[in-house]
């Protein structure tokens, strides 16, 4: 009778002391907000994610709430079968932004509530968004203190950073999604960048830069764009990761650019 009574005292003890689980996103938020203090935030979501509970915003209007009253009376199979259903599953579907933007051009990775002046690197707020949304993108915003990004179309991306490589150039960690490649660089100043493209004679016309009020979706988020990984991972450890500065990063990239030749269509 002691042993049972034991085991179960034993058993009570570890489930009270048990921390929740805890979702991809945010054990990888909380790295980037407390071992390198970058500041996050979560992004608004996919209509996919909100069906499946994952990054829903209750309080926002999103599209999902205002389905049209045929859809909200499809049959319950249906119903059931979307919510088993992930958005990489959902095949001819297009995957729509959760925000009020029917035209979104970046579904599901940009942020909408909280704004981005929310973003932040303290971790009780970081473990309270991702709680409450498990799912959410986690986006860096750019800037201040933080790395800011050089991006480029993804076949462009894919030779600038093989001509990177064989001319010597180090890089820290690269982003990438199936449409772009962010380059993380050091923070820059806007009259430091626009002295740098001054100097340029040309320079991509599809070359985005994401400085100061900019933000980047960061792996392992997942948007209308799909999965965001990492290109070049950072080094292992709880060091914040070294970034490059920006001028030999668009040095590099515009000149690798030039000389490989690549098409209009791809820059």
């Amino acid at each position: 009778m002691r042993e049972i009574l034991g085991r179960r005292r034993r058993l009570l003890s570890w489930r009270v002391g048990r921390k929740p689980d805890q979702s991809p996103a945010l054990l990888a938020a909380l790295t980037f907000a407390t071992a390198w203090r970058w500041p996050v935030l979560p992004g608004v979501g996919t209509d996919d994610q909100v069906r499946r509970g994952l990054g829903a915003l209750d309080t926002l209007g999103t599209r999902a709430d205002r389905q049209s009253d045929t859809r909200k009376r499809s049959g319950r199979g249906t119903r059931k079968a979307a919510r088993g259903t992930g958005a990489a599953e959902l095949r001819g579907a297009p995957v729509r932004c959760a925000c009020p933007d029917p035209d979104c051009a970046f579904p599901g990775a940009h942020p909408l509530d909280p704004g981005l002046l929310a973003a932040t690197t303290d971790e009780r707020m970081v473990r309270w968004w991702w709680t409450n949304r498990p799912g959410a993108p986690v986006l860096l915003a750019t800037g201040g203190r933080a790395p800011c990004a050089v991006s480029l179309p993804a076949v462009a991306g894919a030779r600038a950073l093989a001509a990177l490589d064989k001319a010597g150039v180090r890089l820290g960690p690269v982003v990438a999604t199936q449409a772009r490649v962010f380059i993380l660089v050091a923070p820059y100043s806007m009259e430091q960048l626009g002295a740098l493209l001054y100097a340029k004679d040309r320079v991509p016309g599809s070359l985005r830069f994401h400085g100061d009020g900019g933000y980047v979706a960061l792996p392992p988020s997942e948007t209308g764009q799909g999965q965001v990984r990492w290109e070049r991972a950072p080094a292992p450890g709880s060091a914040t990761p070294w970034v490059p500065d920006v001028q030999a990063v668009v040095d590099a990239v515009v000149d690798a650019l030039t000389r490989t030749g690549v098409s209009a269509p791809e820059l």
